[in-house]
């Protein structure tokens, strides 16, 4: 699990640094397959039926699960990268979500994404529970005046790529699922500047909110620590 994330992390780092003006969505994803595959990982998303991407990528309104296109980018949009790898028969997963030049608006959004991201991660140690990870993001996102996405949720990661438990963004604290050390989870926030409906978009994949309010998306896998989450997807680190 930690090669995978490695592996992981340098292809998200790889593929967030590409988004740029005038560069295409395809270029993005065929950056982050040629990093994957040189560092001896696998195409995680592979293992979905039907998917022949390495990552899925989203902007502005999207949310989640988008195809790469020829759409190129543009001034001021936000992107969302997501990605994961399998390295040995283990997955990893992450998301990240950046804004493409300088609004004050957007940047206070990405903020408070992040923000939710490291607090709920922070949750994950031994003897606290799913909702303290679930109520960390609630709290952080909507205290901001935003929503997250109440049928879009984390999940448990390692075997598989989608594993229980659900990880929802919302939640109480005290509640649900202990968490034990050494469990694997992909921890993910998923909100909207909007309301916190999503619609599937006409190519049967792409999650896009209902009222064309931005989306935005961050998510680490982390191992469960018995003082703190060891995360292992972590691209500001490679």
């Amino acid at each position: 699990m930690r090669k995978s994330g490695k592996i992981a992390a340098s292809a998200l780092a790889r593929s967030l640094e590409n988004i740029k003006p005038g560069v295409v969505e395809l270029e993005v994803d065929k950056i982050a397959e040629r990093e994957i595959y040189k560092l001896g990982g696998d195409l995680s998303y592979k293992t979905v039926p039907g998917y022949k991407y390495a990552t899925c990528i989203t902007v502005n309104e999207e949310v989640v699960h988008g195809i790469p296109t020829d759409r190129e980018f543009i001034k001021n949009d936000l992107v969302s990268v997501d990605l994961a790898v399998m390295y040995k028969g283990w997955h990893t997963d992450c998301a990240w979500t950046k804004l493409i030049g300088k609004d004050r608006e957007k940047e206070k959004f990405l903020q408070i994404g992040e923000q939710a991201l490291w607090e709920a991660t922070g949750q994950a140690m031994a003897g606290n529970r799913i909702g303290d990870i679930s109520a960390a993001i609630q709290k952080r996102v909507e205290g901001a005046g935003y929503n997250v996405v109440r049928s879009l949720v984390g999940h448990g990661v390692g075997r598989s790529l989608h594993e229980n438990p659900q990880i929802p963004g919302v939640g109480a604290a005290g509640r649900g699922m202990v968490l034990k050390e050494g469990m694997t989870l992909a921890i993910e926030v998923i909100y909207t500047r909007g309301r916190e409906e999503v619609v599937l978009g006409s190519d049967g994949w792409t999650f896009k909110t209902a009222d064309g309010s931005w989306g935005g998306l961050f998510e680490m896998t982390v191992i469960v620590g018995s003082k703190q989450a060891e995360v292992l997807t972590d691209w500001r680190k490679v």
